[in-house]
Parts: C-alpha cells; sequence; structure tokens
C-alpha cells in the first residue's frame, strides 16, 4: 500500500476548553478605556467632587477644612481655596464655571471667584451643618437642580425621604415627596426629563416623578452604604453614542458601577483598594474622577483626538525622516542585493520555506492506518489530550470500537484504568462516558472471568459514584447562594 500523503499533521482534541471569563462588552471596553491616575495626599476623607461647565471643566474637591480646583489636562491643583474654620463638605460651579460656592458644617456659604480665588460673599444662614450649598432644609444631605427648569430641585434627607421643590410655590411646600426607606446620600436629576436617581443604604432607585412619584428600578448591586451617584455619556464619538447615558455609583465597598437606566442592568464595575465617598464626570466625557475615604483621587483620563493627532505628528516627525530615507524600491540596486538577514517591509511577498513536522509514535501508526497499535501506544503514554485525539480521530474513521473489541486483556486493562481516572474529567467527560458503556457491552463476559478486570470496574464505579455525590453537593451549594447573588448582583 502506497504511503499517505505527507502532509499529515499531528491530531489535537477538537474538544476545546471554555473561556472562565466572557469577552468584554463594547461598553465595558469604553470604561476600561479611562485610564486611571491617583492623586495622594489630600489629608482626608473626599467629601464631594464637582465639574465646572465651560471649557476645560476643571474640577473641585472638598477635603478637611478647604477644596482644591484641578486641571483636567495635567490633573494638577490649579488652585487651594483654605477659607473655611470646618470641615468643607460640599462644592457647586457656576453655570459659566467664573465663581464657586461651597459650604462648611458649621452652616457657613462661602462664594468664591475661579481665578482670583477671592470671597465674595458669606452666607450664615445656617445653624446646622451644611451639606448641599444650593438649599437650606433640615436633615437635608444632597440636592440637585433640573436640567430642563432651574427653579425646580429635588433633595434628599437622613429621614429617608426624596422631595421635589419649586421655588414658584409659595409657603415652602414641597411638589411631592417620595420614600427611600433609607437615609439618602446622593440625589441627581437624569437626563430624560423626570427621572431621578436616589441613594441610600447598599441601593440605587430611579423615580419617575412625573408619573407620580413611581419607583421605575432599584439597583442593589452594592454590598455596603452607596455614598454618591452622577450622570455620565458613553462616550461622544458619534451622535447616537452621545445619548446614551449612564448612572455611575461608588459604595463603601470600594466598586464604581455604571448602571444602565433604560435596560436596567448592571453593563460595568470596578473595584478600588478604599471606601469610595464621591464621583464626578466630566461634561465633555474625558475625565471620571473618584473621591475615597483615605484621601487617594482616583482620576480616570481618556485620550482626546487632539491628544491623539498632536501623539502621531510627533512620532510622524521623529521617525517619517528615517523612514523615508530607508526605504528601497524596484528601481533601486540595492533593492536587487539585499541580505537574508534584511526584514520584509510591507507589501513584500514571502516565499516561506515549509518546516519540517515532527510526528509523535501515535501520529506516524495513525499516518499507516494502524488504528489498534496507535490507541494502545498512546494509552501507554497515558497523556490525556493526546488519547482523547486519537480516540476523536478512530471515531471519525469508523474504527473506535474496532479497535476495542480487538484488545487483549492486558491491553484492555490499560484502556479501563485510563477511563476509571479521566472519564469525569468535564471537558471529556460526554465521550469518555459514551466509549465506557460500551466497552462494558462488549468485554462483559471477558470481565467476569478475570479478578484485575473487575477490581478495574470497582474503581470506575467508585469514581462515577463520587462525581455523582460531588454535583449533588455543587447543586444544593447552587440552590444556597443563587439566591443571594440575585440579591447582591441584581442587574
Amino acid at each position: 500500500m502506497a504511503e499517505p500523503n505527507s502532509t499529515f499533521k499531528p491530531i489535537k482534541p477538537k474538544l476545546k476548553p471554555k473561556p472562565r471569563t466572557p469577552n468584554q462588552t463594547p461598553e465595558s471596553k469604553y470604561w476600561s478605556s479611562f485610564k486611571t491616575h491617583q492623586i495622594p495626599d489630600l489629608i482626608s476623607s473626599i467629601t464631594s467632587l464637582t465639574f465646572s461647565p465651560s471649557p476645560p471643566h476643571s474640577f473641585a474637591a472638598t477635603h478637611s477644612t478647604s477644596f482644591k480646583i484641578f486641571n483636567p489636562q495635567t490633573l494638577s491643583p490649579s488652585s487651594t481655596i483654605s477659607s473655611f474654620s470646618d470641615v468643607v463638605s460640599s462644592a457647586s460651579f457656576r453655570c459659566d464655571g467664573l465663581l464657586i460656592a461651597a459650604s462648611d458644617l458649621s452652616g457657613l456659604i462661602q462664594v468664591f471667584d475661579v481665578k482670583t480665588r477671592t470671597p465674595l460673599r458669606k452666607l450664615r444662614s445656617h445653624t446646622r451643618p451644611s451639606f448641599w450649598v444650593i438649599r437650606s432644609k433640615d436633615y437635608v444631605r444632597c440636592g440637585d437642580f433640573s436640567p430642563v427648569s432651574h427653579e425646580m430641585c429635588v433633595t434628599g434627607s437622613y429621614d429617608h425621604t426624596v422631595k421635589l421643590w419649586d421655588v414658584r410655590v409659595t409657603g415652602s411646600k414641597t411638589v411631592m415627596e417620595v420614600n427611600h426607606g433609607k437615609p439618602v446620600e446622593s440625589v441627581v436629576f437624569l437626563p430624560s426629563e423626570g427621572l431621578v436617581a436616589t441613594a441610600g443604604g447598599n441601593s440605587v432607585k430611579i423615580w419617575d416623578f412625573i408619573g407620580g412619584g413611581k419607583m421605575v428600578y432599584s439597583m442593589e448591586s452594592h454590598t455596603k452604604t452607596v455614598t454618591s451617584v452622577c450622570v455620565g455619556r458613553v462616550g461622544k464619538e458619534n451622535v447616537e453614542e452621545g445619548r446614551e447615558h449612564r448612572v455611575l455609583s461608588v459604595g463603601l465597598d470600594g466598586y464604581m458601577k455604571v448602571f444602565d437606566y433604560g435596560r436596567m442592568k448592571v453593563t460595568h464595575s470596578m473595584r478600588f483598594p478604599a471606601p469610595l465617598m464621591s464621583i464626578g464626570f466630566s461634561p465633555d466625557c474625558g475625565v471620571r474622577v473618584i473621591g475615597s475615604s483615605n484621601g487617594v483621587m482616583y482620576v480616570g483620563k481618556r485620550k482626546t483626538k487632539e491628544e491623539n493627532v498632536e501623539s502621531g505628528l510627533r512620532s510622524f516627525w521623529s521617525l517619517g525622516v528615517e523612514e523615508e530615507r530607508r526605504v528601497m524600491r524596484p528601481s533601486y540596486f540595492r533593492y536587487f542585493h539585499r541580505g537574508q538577514g534584511d526584514k520584509p517591509k510591507e507589501g513584500d511577498y514571502l516565499v516561506m520555506r515549509p518546516k519540517k513536522v515532527k510526528l509523535a509514535e501515535h501520529d506516524k501508526l495513525l499516518k499507516k492506518f494502524r488504528h489498534k497499535e496507535a490507541l494502545v501506544s498512546v494509552l501507554g503514554n497515558k497523556n490525556l489530550e493526546n488519547v482523547v485525539a486519537v480516540m476523536e480521530e478512530l471515531g471519525a474513521r469508523r474504527k473506535l470500537l474496532k479497535c476495542v473489541e480487538n484488545l487483549d486483556n492486558e491491553e484492555l486493562g490499560l484502556l479501563l484504568m485510563f477511563l476509571q481516572k479521566n472519564s469525569t474529567v468535564p471537558r471529556f467527560s460526554g465521550l469518555l462516558m459514551g466509549l465506557t458503556k460500551k466497552v462494558l457491552e462488549m468485554w462483559i463476559e471477558d470481565i467476569r472471568g478475570s479478578e484485575a478486570l473487575k477490581g478495574q470496574i470497582r474503581n470506575l464505579k467508585r469514581s462515577v459514584e463520587e462525581e455523582i455525590r460531588i454535583q449533588h453537593s455543587l447543586q444544593e451549594l447552587q440552590g444556597i447562594i443563587s439566591p443571594l447573588l440575585r440579591i447582591a448582583g441584581r442587574g
């Protein structure tokens, strides 16, 4: 018989293990593209973060008895204001970004010129700590103005209530009130008019104030208190993406969660090494800032188009001249006298020398159609993947059962030993358990007449019973853990 084609390739098992971690979604890749920089040594917990509405969108961080304004490009502080005698709890830019107001726990509110750091006003209408510099009310912890009408705002309190206010309503009466169920730490209006996100306890809740204060969804993905929420956008590369808004939340569990309130699911999660107290997102989608309880800020920054162009120009000027000088064309004398060490350029046609394929013993036997010998040879080597690969190849050639039928008692013992050790391996159990059943059906009489083979079968039975016991235990654990995971990781 003529020898088969010399292009025979070594066999490999076709049963591939599934990846343990799923591929990143486009949205996860977007949020992961924010390269994190640490800004340490801010002395104490960072109580609030706020961005200027006007370019270049500087951001202010309050900590201890002062607050700092940072440049979003260099991430360095452009100014520090320390005109407070108590802990600064909140800050807010004016709509044009020229003024900033800040409050402290003594109830004092001060207004500053951003450029000169000059204090312009001091307001002492509060007798208790001020946590939000826009509105005064007992136990108020947070608040936000409506993006549609600056005459309406919402406040969150430690008495669990969230109230909607309209300055046009006389008598200090609220327009609407809902109960979050826990002390409210943060509240923010969502761009889709009428929706409000509130944070308290370990949950973030979405409310429809236009629909009468109905709770739309409760996201309970955090395991500890949620301390701050803000609104971010999924990029601005095109119009469609720029319209997709997300709720970003941070908590004492050290996690930042991104919540898609359109699909009502958590789309991204990120872990930080300290409890998180505050979060802010720039209006141009370029900077994300997170403040921790130990005085460290985690600033995530994306490269802008201008920075990418500038980087490309630098690469061009540094490398372009050299590449132009070294390029070779077919009209050049050097082109036809290149040595073997010359590296190919893009567009060159490469003639590759075929590599000699090294075949293992079982591959050589399969190449010569010596099927039974190939199976016995690979069983003797005790390499799991090689044995499975040979069995798959014999199955494809419809020779596997024929080879098993022609084994002698010693060779059958090798096969049963292999099945006893590996038939419960999850990746190959489908193939090996089916083969085990066929082996028992074909060799039942010979097994009954041999003590050695009966011993192999007893070991095989114990292995299968142990695997069944483990699977039952795992199912019991799954029944216990599944409800807890649905509560902790809802979404």
